[in-house]
């Protein structure tokens, strides 16, 4: 079928190279991130006081969910990402679920317990893939 504008022109939608975001634009909005989101929890935390299981648990929920309530949003990232043009995607290049995006933020933990291997994966990866977006199935591009 063919697609046409209003004038009966032929209308083609060539598709775009995609961009995927390399270690040092990602590494940067991981630090943005964690500037936005660690400010406040210093804070909460000293405010809390010294109980360790319940500053642990605060801090794993609000990081769980700042991460995946954003990059499943139609923004499709995080602020941090965001300010720097990144958006995470499913491998078609579609919004993430809810879920998808929660797997992907655990699976950040297995990326950090093997010695931060599942970061570095992106270096030798075509499509910069770090372990947590082959768990996930995700991409992170630049716009």
């Amino acid at each position: 079928m063919e697609i046409v504008d209003n004038f009966g022109n032929p209308i083609y939608n060539e598709p775009q190279p995609v961009r995927y975001a390399g270690f040092w634009i990602r590494f940067g909005a991981s630090f943005l991130d964690a500037l936005i989101i660690g400010i406040p929890l210093t804070i909460v935390n000293w405010m809390l006081g010294s109980d360790r299981m319940l500053n642990f648990t605060i801090n794993l929920i609000v990081g769980w969910l700042y991460n995946a309530l954003q990059e499943s949003s139609p923004n499709m990232a995080t602020l941090g990402k965001k300010a720097l043009g990144l958006k995470v995607t499913d491998l078609q290049g579609r919004r993430v679920s809810f879920g998808q995006a929660s797997g992907r933020h655990f699976g950040k933990y297995i990326s950090m317990i093997i010695l931060l291997i599942g970061y570095f994966m992106m270096l030798w990866d075509d499509r910069n893939q770090t372990l947590h977006d082959k768990m996930a199935g995700t991409l992170v591009i630049s716009e």
